[in-house]
């Protein structure tokens, strides 16, 4: 997908949500948990139920890596389901991948076979990013500030120049090519929501991966004010747990489609009015 194509989502759908299926198996229903897939039948009829009002899915590889090889296939069966039945959801596959080129090479066309866009983790320097923006049709997603208590550790350090680590990184890649407008797109939390002024200096009109809405606790309301563009919004803002979670019984669909509802409501008035 390309920008045009979130944008138009995002207006038509009045919705800047992306739905994170973390789907761990432990935390599934229990009538699910002896279906021959049971995170594949899950996550269908989440995204079924949700599908109208979210612009974007992720899917937390590590959830179905830890499944071995079952897992796996739940994961691109997912994926496949989602662009077949709802070819205009962005997909996503937060797999936070980071190695040498020749590695970073195959990990990209591991994932890029079957999603929109890849997380990827920038602090390995440039030469682990050039693989993954090389595929010119699909989007990188670089973790800059992260919303977990261990941003601080590195993050969040001040460099000799007093910017921090997080604002270096965002110098860095913003430019590694010409069009990283239309291509890349950065992670920052909702949790570290009083950043962002500086996060929109450096870079004013990139989409935003905004994680930590809901079960974190991220400021949804100041990420929206200091993080939206003036012109395409510029945010997709993931909520996982607090939507797939919020039933263990057989309307777990429903209840997530009510709490994505929920959610959709509460956050429009902020992304959608000057």
């Amino acid at each position: 997908m390309n920008r045009d194509e979130i944008v138009n989502e995002i207006l038509k759908k009045e919705s800047a949500i992306c739905v994170g299926l973390d789907s761990d198996f432990q935390l599934l229903p229990d009538f699910l948990k002896n279906e021959k897939m049971p995170q594949f039948a899950f996550n269908k009829q989440i995204i079924d139920a949700v599908s109208d009002k979210v612009v974007a899915c992720k899917l937390n590889t590590a959830f179905y890596e830890s499944q071995k090889m079952a897992g796996w296939q739940e994961m691109f069966e997912t994926a496949a389901y989602i662009k077949k039945n709802f070819p205009h959801i962005f997909l996503i596959a937060d797999a936070k991948r980071s190695d040498i080129g020749n590695t970073c090479l195959q990990y990209a066309e591991a994932f890029f076979s079957h999603f929109d866009a890849v997380t990827v983790t920038p602090y390995l320097g440039k030469d682990s990013i050039l693989p993954f923006v090389s595929k010119t049709e699909k989007w990188t997603i670089l973790v800059a500030l992260t919303s977990n208590i261990g941003a601080e550790e590195l993050q969040l350090q001040r460099l000799e120049t007093q910017e921090f680590v997080f604002e270096r990184v965002l110098q860095n890649t913003k430019n590694i090519v010409s069009d990283s407008e239309t291509r890349l797109m950065y992670v920052v939390g909702a949790t570290k929501s009083e950043y962002l002024e500086k996060v929109r200096n450096i870079i004013p009109n990139h989409f935003l991966l905004i994680p930590g809405i809901g079960a974190q606790g991220g400021d949804w309301e100041s990420t929206i004010r200091l993080g939206k563009t003036k012109n395409d919004i510029g945010l997709l803002l993931n909520i996982s747990r607090d939507i797939i979670f919020s039933s263990k019984d057989k309307n777990f669909a429903e209840m997530a489609r009510k709490k994505t509802t929920f959610w959709q409501e509460k956050m429009k008035p902020l992304l959608f009015n000057p």
